[in-house]
């Protein structure tokens, strides 16, 4: 371009990502292009950034442009002010974002030329990442950090734990197990920024197994034993897999057990062999774990749901599913880990 200098070059983003400007032009495959750009892209930005080379980042885009932009900016540390200016900033924008703290401004008009409404929203967003390059965060005294899963059903456990734990002396992080919170969890465990995870909400593997809405991938777990941070896993709604709508569960469960959470959330009791599946999967990523990690077993369920309630079974109350965890966990799980069954559920207070 004539408009500025370009201190790295395309060509350069291209090797980054494996390839070549000549073999990406003669291959003439947009797709494959966009993406060994945006894997390029990732390289060279967090290289720079480890070099120090900056202290924010800003970019804009269509569709295309978007996805090169927010590929650079996902491998980058929470906390650096991150700008994307786009014209998708709506709907689901989970493919661009991931689990990074990328701001998305909404590009009104396309990206190509400057007009008189596309010269405000530029300003602002290089006015944002200024103020925000040039703000200090208020520091207090500085405390261990722990992580929490939780979902609605185990709110009342994790708030107990909270408060234990604050009057210890620790910040507790809640992460709601939405798929979403599970892998912003792991992230900031690879990241060094937590301490600690109290995992007593792992239902996001139901989701996995299941094929559900809040599917964290099947890393999860895997953080804080990779970290080598403390690890306390207990399994906490997954009891349930999570649909939305009930017009969207798929064909093959019409026969499974049911309970609409809300009008836009549908839960479906998991089975014995797949809670079974899952013992088998928890005991797997703590054999691996570098550091301290064990197991707290609620014996009367696992959710608000998994329950007996004044002599009542509630819905999704199933001795035999929730065993089958509990059998499967033991017979996979390498010597000297620890597993700490509670003649209680998870809810019930200590």
């Amino acid at each position: 371009t004539d408009l500025f200098k370009v201190d790295i070059a395309s060509d350069k983003v291209a090797t980054a990502g494996g390839t070549s400007l000549t073999a990406l032009q003669n291959a003439n495959d947009r797709g494959a292009a966009i993406k060994a750009m945006a894997d390029g892209a990732a390289i060279v930005v967090k290289d720079l950034y480890d070099t120090g080379g900056f202290d924010g980042i800003i970019g804009m885009g269509g569709t295309a442009g978007t996805a090169v932009v927010c590929s650079a900016m996902r491998g980058l540390p929470f906390g650096l002010p991150k700008i994307c200016v786009s014209t998708v900033a709506s709907g689901d924008t989970s493919p661009y974002l991931g689990t990074s703290d990328i701001i998305l401004i909404p590009s009104l008009t396309d990206i190509a030329g400057i007009n008189s409404l596309s010269r405000v929203f530029l300003t602002n967003a290089a006015g944002a990442l200024k103020g925000m390059v040039e703000a200090e965060a208020e520091t207090g005294d500085e405390k261990p950090i722990i992580a929490a899963s939780m979902f609605g059903n185990t709110t009342p456990c994790i708030d107990a734990c909270r408060e234990m734990l604050t009057n210890k002396g620790y910040e507790v992080l809640v992460f709601h197990a939405t798929g979403a919170g599970g892998r912003t969890m792991e992230k900031l465990v690879k990241e060094g920024l937590i301490q600690g995870a109290l995992d007593i909400t792992t239902t996001e593997w139901a989701d996995t197994l299941g094929g559900g809405v809040f599917d964290a991938g099947r890393e999860r777990l895997d953080g804080p034993g990779l970290a080598g941070i403390p690890h306390l896993i207990s399994p906490g709604c997954i009891d349930m897999c999570n649909f939305g709508a009930p017009d969207t569960i798929p064909a093959k469960y019409k026969d499974r057990l049911f309970y609409r959470w809300n009008p836009n959330v549908t839960l479906m009791r998991t089975t014995v062999e797949e809670n079974a599946e899952m013992g088998k999967i928890f005991a797997e990523k703590a054999n691996v774990a570098k550091g301290k990690i064990g197991f707290l077993i609620p014996l009367q369920g696992y959710s608000m749901l998994d329950s007996v309630k004044d002599g009542e079974p509630q819905l999704f109350w199933d001795p035999a599913a929730d065993k089958a965890f509990i059998n499967a966990l033991k017979n996979n799980l390498k010597p000297g880990i620890p597993v700490t069954e509670i003649d209680a559920n998870v809810n019930d207070p200590a």
